[in-house]
């Protein structure tokens, strides 16, 4: 029995590492974009609703705190109420944004590192879970395993941790995430590939201990 329940684990993880618990959203209409283009602010609050919390965790994913990512997170949105006119009709508004907020962490790595400040890309606090509604990935996990999903996760270099996350956790696909980063989509497949052995390698401490209990 203790076999089977060890075996079940480890296929847990490893379908949690994958992704198979995803941030899924839908598409908010053409219509309502067309509105906001106009000026229509309440169009731009529904365009916030729909893709506030899914940028927040994108930028969640690269920087050490909650505070942190909500103010890059409305960075994000004020650059796109600015610039939405220049919206090209071929690109979905989410790729669209999540461009934009990378664009936006990149922009605070830069920065911090010239203020000597340690919430760069790579920092470990990243891995900080206290904050509610941040993660909404790890929100049906027990901790340990989020812990070691986590610490996986900010393992990876920026490229992989990228397109880890726009792929598994936000369900784009690889021409949109091509849009997104302007990487070559041989180049996504090949991070990808490898984001997924580093984030199995990752947990396998945590595999392990749980194998033994």
């Amino acid at each position: 029995i203790a076999a089977v329940k060890n075996e079940k684990t480890k296929d847990e993880a490893c379908r949690r590492a994958d992704g198979e618990v995803r941030m899924a959203f839908a598409e908010i209409s053409p219509g309502v974009v067309a509105r906001a283009k106009r000026g229509e602010e309440d169009a731009f609050h529904l365009i916030f609703n729909r893709y506030g919390r899914p940028v927040l965790s994108f930028i969640h994913n690269f920087v050490h705190d909650r505070e942190l990512a909500e103010e890059l997170a409305q960075e994000t949105f004020v650059r796109a109420h600015r610039n939405l006119g220049g919206l090209k009709d071929d690109l979905r508004l989410s790729t669209w944004l999540f461009g934009i907020a990378r664009n936006v962490v990149r922009e605070a790595a830069r920065q911090a590192r010239k203020d000597d400040m340690k919430v760069g890309l790579d920092e470990p606090e990243s891995l900080r879970l206290e904050s509610k509604g941040v993660l909404p990935e790890g929100a049906l996990l027990d901790r340990e395993l989020t812990d070691a999903i986590r610490k996986a996760l900010v393992a990876l270099d920026d490229d992989k941790r990228i397109v880890f996350s726009l792929k598994i956790f936000h369900e784009k696909s690889y021409e949109e995430i091509s849009a997104i980063t302007g990487h070559s989509i041989g180049k996504l497949k090949t991070d990808l590939h490898r984001a997924r052995l580093e984030m199995r390698k990752g947990i396998a401490p945590y595999l392990s201990m749980r194998a033994a209990q």
